[in-house]
């Protein structure tokens, strides 16, 4: 039965959403087939030329036979192997040794599956890695952005969601950014700590690799190294069983977890924002934020920012428990969970920062609503310069404290229990006992006196975002499109 496809793929099977609605291009290429298996002939080409030049009897013919044929993988007949095998990497040995049949015998020579296998994944690994790393540094230019030009604008901070000293909007934002800088920091330490597994053999003893080169450990250790120098990565784990430690996976899904962690932060704080109006994420001319109630404006990218961040947050749990439960030099209950796990993190990522470039860049500020939300809590904050004023101008402490204390509950009480408007000032204004100006509290009532260095630190911050851009300024400018 011919399967029915549509602009979106097939449409009798499942699907991963990741990959039809969320990923990018670019990070379903890197963890493609196509690049995967492509990057397994690349591995057993560096083999036989590594091997060729250490003296082993390969031809150059075999090694041009088995290099012409690095890209155009013969599905068919690997899919046909591994019916017959249940072995992927036996399977497409025998795929490649049909295109390469001079090269048949010496395809994958002395290697174990996990030559091909686990050298390929860190190479993916990599290489998700830097572009992760490239819109992670599109995430914080974009955020450092936003704080910059609203750097100075007063906005009343919370905690436990209550009202507290206010801070700025920027400066908000610079907490986002720096949380951002926080990852990018682990993410070049893991990036830089990547090494290739090799070529160790089936107990990571190198026996097989000894035995072609008749003893000589000079030549098996050389082999490893020109191979991982032509696969671009020329750093080697020293030792390993079968594989190479999957606390490398953790480390990596770590990376992915901590983003999430920050973008999850980013994306509840604009959720939060958005309730009280003081900020709205995009929104499109024709985008619908509710099928029932037409004049939604939900914010659906933050909502799918934080959906998608749990998923990465619980992943990282995988490799901590295949890491931890692997046998002796090797077993297998790792391989299935690592082909669902480590792409899933990279692809959920990906679309995590796509989202927060996209929000961050189109976040919308409503300073009105800001001044409303601030000045129904600043005369209560006023209230203890009110009372130093006042009494520097020949007033009773003691009693303008009561009387402020007196005036403060009616008021709150008027806002909570009446749902009238803060009335404190006003309160304070017609008491004779303050001697205080309507003009006098205006001046006290000026946003930025209550922000304390909340712009200067957003400056001081900004100055280090500055140079951490400038030192990834390779990296910055991309091109992200939200597909639904």
């Amino acid at each position: 039965m011919m399967a029915i496809t549509g602009m979106t793929g097939a449409t009798d099977r499942y699907e991963n959403p990741l990959c039809k609605r969320y990923a990018s291009v670019e990070m379903q290429r890197i963890f493609s087939d196509d690049n995967k298996f492509s990057t397994w002939r690349r591995l057993w080409v560096a083999l036989a030329e590594s091997q060729r030049e250490l003296g082993l009897d390969i031809s150059e013919g075999q090694i041009d036979e088995m290099r012409a044929h690095i890209k155009d993988i013969n599905y068919d007949a690997a899919a046909r192997f591994e019916a017959e095998t249940r072995h992927d990497v036996m399977a497409h040995i025998r795929a490649y040794g049909e295109q390469c049949p001079t090269a048949m015998p010496i395809i994958h020579l002395g290697a174990t599956s996990c030559y091909v296998g686990d050298n390929t994944d860190i190479l993916l690994q990599r290489s998700a890695l830097l572009h992760i790393k490239k819109l992670l540094v599109n995430a914080i230019a974009e955020i450092c952005g936003f704080a910059e030009k609203h750097k100075a604008l007063p906005c009343l901070a919370y905690t436990h969601f209550q009202p507290a000293q206010p801070t700025t909007v920027g400066k908000r934002a610079a907490l986002w950014a720096q949380e951002l800088a926080f990852d990018l920091e682990q993410l070049n330490f893991t990036l830089g700590n990547l090494k290739l597994l090799g070529c160790k053999g089936t107990t990571g003893t190198g026996a097989s690799f000894l035995a072609l080169f008749d003893g000589d450990h000079g030549k098996v250790k050389e082999l490893e190294q020109r191979i991982a120098e032509k696969m671009g990565l020329p750093k080697i784990y020293p030792v390993s069983g079968q594989t190479y430690s999957r606390k490398i996976d953790y480390y990596t899904l770590s990376v992915l977890s901590g983003i999430a962690q920050s973008a999850y932060k980013f994306s509840n704080d604009v959720r939060l924002m958005s309730h009280m109006k003081e900020a709205s994420e995009p929104f499109e001319d024709g985008q619908v934020g509710s099928s029932a109630m037409a004049y939604k404006q939900n914010p659906m990218r933050s909502e799918r920012i934080a959906s998608l961040a749990r998923h990465v947050m619980v992943g990282a749990l995988n490799p901590a428990l295949t890491a931890s439960s692997q046998w002796l030099e090797r077993t297998l209950d790792d391989s299935a969970n690592r082909r669902i796990a480590i792409p899933e993190a990279f692809l959920a990522t990906d679309a995590i920062l796509a989202l927060v470039i996209n929000i961050a860049g189109g976040l919308t500020v409503y300073p009105k609503a800001i001044e409303k939300h601030l000045m129904e809590e600043l005369p209560f904050m006023a209230t203890e310069n009110i009372l130093m004023h006042c009494v520097k101008k020949g007033g009773d402490r003691q009693t303008l404290h009561e009387r402020i204390r007196t005036h403060s509950l009616d008021a709150a009480k008027k806002t909570k229990q009446d749902g009238g408007k803060n009335d404190l000032l006003a309160r304070i204004l017609s008491d004779a006992s303050f001697d205080i100006t309507e003009k006098e509290i205006a001046d006290m009532l000026r946003a930025e006196k209550f922000t304390g260095r909340a712009k200067e630190q957003t400056e001081e911050f900004l100055s280090e975002a500055r140079k951490i851009l400038e030192a990834n300024k390779g990296f910055l400018g991309v091109d992200v499109s939200i597909k639904v």
